[in-house]
């Protein structure tokens, strides 16, 4: 199912997005902000995509309307720490090509609609990295609470250990949030 924002596309992921995941995923400040390590070629980043990205009916390819440029991912994925079926975690990563620009604001608020809406979800959460202003204004202009820290939460791909800021959004405060 797509969803169509006022200049996003968000789309299943297509086997012949490899190139254009593997452009945006090579860049070592998407990945340390995402968890996980650069790609290093292409076979690398077809290989996530199949085993990731593909056949994901809540995990979308963010696309910009105007050229068709995928520029990132966004999706709602199992919540590992809330185990009911009426919750899911928020994840995403965008190139940096588009920081700064709103665009991953945009993609969040339609996937939290569709979340609350079309899968009748009561709770959404999403973590960040303390390190990760952006991804925490995101989660603030899209109405998520602060829930806490999870000190040394995940040990990453180069071998650093990082904190969780836990955040969280009912589909009562997303209501009165108008979204």
């Amino acid at each position: 199912m797509e969803l169509i924002t006022e200049r996003l596309t968000l789309r299943p992921f297509h086997e012949d997005d490899t190139e254009a995941l593997y452009a945006y995923s090579k860049d070592e400040p998407v990945g340390r902000n995402a968890g996980w390590k650069p790609h290093e070629s292409l076979l690398e980043s077809s290989d996530i995509l199949h085993l990731v990205f593909l056949d994901q009916p809540s995990v979308w390819a963010v696309e910009r309307r105007g050229d068709r440029r995928l520029m990132g991912s966004v999706g709602l994925i199992a919540d590992s720490a809330r185990q009911y079926g009426s919750a899911r975690s928020l994840g995403y990563a965008l190139g940096v090509d588009y920081w700064g620009q709103g665009y991953m604001t945009e993609a969040v608020r339609a996937v939290l609609r569709f979340g609350f809406e079309q899968m009748a979800l009561d709770l959404i959460s999403a973590t960040c990295y303390p390190d990760n202003p952006a991804s925490r204004r995101v989660l603030e202009k899209c109405g998520f609470a602060y829930e806490g820290t999870l000190h040394r939460a995940e040990l990453l791909y180069n071998g650093e250990i990082k904190d969780h800021l836990h955040f969280y959004l009912t589909h009562e405060a997303a209501a009165r949030a108008g979204l």
